[in-house]
């Protein structure tokens, strides 16, 4: 039986809208597919989320993957603040399965930078019974260590749980810790998958 619900927060509960904000600059065309390929589509983005280096270490790193549009990168990740948006539905969705006697928790590879930046975004969190972001604990999705430790820290058992992500391989990685996995795709699809688990 389901008792608690982990939910992934960008692309599930809020928007990671990287591209919209990129393009919000009006650079041109040829500028903004090299921002995006020196920054975002970069190994080294996920250094952002797991926290172990340096802010100013992981700019550098993009500005010298193009050093001729410098001014841009830095223009572009000096405030995120609009690179992410809570979807409308997040709260209340969270209030509805509280009020059913679910638990709900968070378990999301989210950085120091978009934690500080974008706190509207997170409004939703006093709602929820504890979670992880990654660049708190220097760990990433979907590393097994990441599951585990959310398990242990709350008391949880993995039977009793199922977690909603966007990213396949982060479902997989969940599911082969014992925990039921859905690959988020929309909320009506996701309710409907819940749904299926015995989560009404």
């Amino acid at each position: 039986m389901i008792k608690n619900i982990i939910f992934d927060i960008g692309n599930v509960l809020a928007a990671f809208r990287w591209k919209e904000y990129y393009e919000s600059f009006h650079y041109s065309p040829e500028v903004l597919e090299r921002l995006i390929r020196a920054t975002v589509m970069d190994p080294m983005w996920n250094e952002f989320d797991k926290g172990a280096l340096d802010e100013e270490v992981v700019l550098q790193k993009f500005v010298e993957n193009d050093p001729g549009i410098e001014r841009e990168i830095r223009e572009t990740l000096t405030d995120i603040h609009d690179m992410l948006g809570r979807y409308d539905y997040a709260i209340p969705w969270l209030q509805e399965l509280k009020s059913k006697g679910y638990h709900v928790y968070y378990l999301s590879n989210f950085s120091r930078k978009a934690h500080l930046e974008c706190p509207h975004v997170l409004d939703f969190l006093p709602l929820m019974e504890g979670g992880i972001l990654s660049y708190q604990e220097k760990m990433t999705k979907p590393d097994p260590a990441i599951y585990q430790l959310l398990l242990s820290r709350y008391g949880l058992n993995a039977q009793e749980c199922v977690f909603l992500d966007d990213t396949p391989r982060n479902v997989e990685a969940a599911i082969q810790q014992g925990i039921a996995g859905i690959v988020f795709h929309d909320q009506a699809q996701a309710i409907e998958e819940l749904r299926k688990l015995g989560v009404n």
